[in-house]
């Protein structure tokens, strides 16, 4: 057996995995719903003056097997990593990657032009791109004082 020299802050983030794991919410932001599903990718959301962009990790997963959504003013993102089949002659020392469906929902904002959303998938990353409706973007509007 081999000795490991112990450290506290691999224990806490072991713990908030396996918490986030279970509880299926990868993050508590008040933009997001709650999910459902086996488990669920990690996203990151930016915006600009022009868009709103999503950026979801899902590898292993083929592009037929994604599927988006919208309901009422809800993006849903949908779909299913498949479990390698288990090949009884080799030795599991650790298994730690997901498997099963997942969901990932998120309000969108009143200001996004839903028909105009566009997807990609590249190398395990799906990126949706949301742009903004014209009323929303930013414009600066000069009031003179009387």
């Amino acid at each position: 057996m081999k000795l490991t020299k112990w450290d506290p802050f691999r224990e806490i983030d072991d713990m908030f995995t396996k918490y986030l794991t279970h509880s299926n919410r990868p993050s508590l932001g008040n933009q997001e719903l709650l999910t459902s599903g086996d488990w669920a990718p990690r996203a990151d959301i930016t915006e600009t003056d022009l868009d709103f962009t999503i950026k979801v990790e899902i590898p292993e997963i083929k592009r037929e097997d994604i599927k988006i959504t919208i309901d009422n003013g809800v993006l849903n993102i949908r779909g299913e990593r498949k479990r390698e089949k288990e090949d009884k002659s080799v030795k599991y020392h650790r298994i730690e990657r997901h498997y099963g469906s997942f969901l990932r929902s998120f309000s969108m904002p009143d200001n996004v032009a839903e028909e105009q959303i566009e997807a990609q998938f590249k190398e395990g990353v799906l990126t949706l791109r949301l742009p903004k409706t014209e009323k929303s973007k930013p414009k600066l509007i000069e009031i003179a004082v009387k």
